[in-house]
């Protein structure tokens, strides 16, 4: 089930959040985990078996680890739970590629035989959930959370329908305060509709609109590429995976604040970095300090000299490129990300030179397009012959008509749209977001409807796309 779905927006949603108010407080938990799961299972079918099993995996262990802390049997414990994690994530997710991965490397050393790859099924989701998993059970064994009082509680923050497919990787300790007192408030369900309908305008009206660029851009073969296109392929994909996942963002957050919970942040504006240092604290925040709190400062981190430093750096980014998917495209992406942090330090070691400024934003947003077009590629041979198109290396030649063919005047309204959104400084109008967030503010709820029914009218003229983070 999709969040931008009729029957979501229709059916699930209104029946769910009637249940939800109208039980006592006390039963609360219990409808968002039969919810949560109700909602999966539509979607995921006999493979969410995989959330269901993990539920008392966690909770078991958890309790069992914070029994035994300080013991040799708490470390035991904390190893089998996050083998256990990990293990559906590497089968599911992983198993294929390995299995490719073997089957070219005996390729290109000659080899006749090569072993069969299995075809399975992705559970939605299967990376934010495992995610979630670890980061409750490492922050127990590290004395920062009891464990949820019962299965029920637990179940109810690790299937939680709002987050549960595409973030952001809430952790219980962000939320551990409202598991069992989470009073009911007007204000609360008045401010998350406004953020749903946001995110449900940034996905539909811009998001989907970008896409249907970049889908046919990024499948015109290299023949047919030409720079103009290439650009405009890669600008509208930009706009595209912002727009698509912090509008999912939004709605998860907007979502959560109606059931009386406090989701991060997931993104600031990260178009506007100087540095890609700065565009990874602005973008995906929640998986960013997943990364360096669980990965990055347990290597070490930069405490132990550059060179570690460096390393650290690259195992890092590697990992995260391959949780961002299965394929060579999504490692060199996340490689790709590791050297130019490396070669930030580098430069603010040896020259004492960071990126700032005018040029610092405009180094840095090119450099993540270039990111982003070997992110969208099938292959990596797809994205250089795409890179090479962007910078005039391409095989074909220019048409004044063909970008006009693809940049229609009603997506050159979206696109202009979300390049303000994307770049405009916000904070200097941050006196008019206040008044529209303000309690009670007709406009605010005006404007909200506004972007709510524009948005159904898309649907009903277009339909609507799965959100991109949905197979990660």
């Amino acid at each position: 089930m999709v969040f931008s779905s009729p029957s979501f927006i229709f059916l699930f949603l209104p029946l769910f959040f009637a249940s939800y108010c109208l039980i006592p407080p006390q039963a609360r938990n219990t409808v968002i985990l039969l919810g949560s799961l109700f909602f999966y299972f539509t979607g995921a079918g006999r493979v969410a078996v995989v959330l269901i099993l993990s539920v008392p995996l966690n909770h078991y262990v958890g309790k069992y680890m914070f029994r035994h802390l300080g013991t040799r049997a708490a470390t035991m414990a904390l190893v089998l739970g996050i083998v256990a994690n990990l293990l559906p994530l590497l089968i599911y997710k992983y198993l294929g590629f390995f299995g490719g991965s073997v089957n070219d490397a005996l390729f290109l050393f000659g080899a006749g035989r090569t072993f069969t790859v299995p075809e399975i099924l992705l559970p939605a989701g299967i990376s934010f959930f495992t995610f979630q998993g670890l980061s409750y059970l490492v922050d127990i064994y590290w004395r920062k959370i009891d464990p949820a009082p019962t299965m029920i509680d637990f179940g109810m923050y690790h299937t939680s329908f709002p987050q549960l497919i595409a973030g952001p990787i809430v952790r219980y300790i962000e939320i551990k305060d409202r598991v069992l007192h989470r009073p009911l408030r007007l204000t609360d369900v008045e401010w998350g509709i406004i953020r749903f309908c946001i995110g449900l305008a940034k996905k539909i009206v811009i998001a989907d609109n970008m896409g249907v660029i970049a889908d046919r851009v990024f499948t015109l073969p290299p023949s047919q590429l030409t720079a103009s296109l290439a650009w405009l392929g890669t600008i509208a994909y930009t706009l595209q995976i912002y727009f698509d996942f912090s509008g999912y963002s939004d709605m998860a957050i907007g979502l959560g604040r109606m059931l009386g919970f406090r989701f991060p942040e997931n993104f600031n504006q990260p178009y506007r970095s100087q540095s890609v240092s700065e565009f990874w604290r602005r973008w995906h925040m929640t998986l960013s300090r997943w990364f360096r709190d669980y990965l990055y400062i347990p290597l070490g981190g930069s405490r132990c000299g550059p060179v570690r430093t460096y390393f650290n750096l690259f195992i890092v980014f590697f990992l995260c490129g391959l949780w961002h998917g299965a394929a060579y495209t999504f490692i060199v992406w996340g490689l790709f990300h590791g050297s130019l942090l490396v070669i930030e330090r580098l430069m603010h070691k040896h020259g004492g030179f960071e990126p700032s400024g005018l040029v610092g934003w405009a180094v840095t947003f090119i450099l993540v397009m270039i990111g982003w077009v070997l992110f969208r590629s099938e292959s990596v041979g797809a994205a250089l012959a795409h890179l090479a198109a962007m910078f005039g290396n391409g095989r074909a030649t220019e048409d004044i008509y063909s970008v006009a063919f693809y940049l229609t005047p009603d997506k050159m309204v979206f696109l202009s749209v979300g390049v303000l959104i994307s770049l405009f400084p916000l904070e200097r109008v941050r006196w008019l977001v206040d008044i529209l967030a303000a309690r009670g503010k007709i406009w605010a709820k005006a404007g909200a409807l506004a972007c709510f029914v524009y948005s159904l009218s898309c649907i009903a003229a277009n339909g609507f796309n799965p959100f991109i983070y949905f197979r990660f």
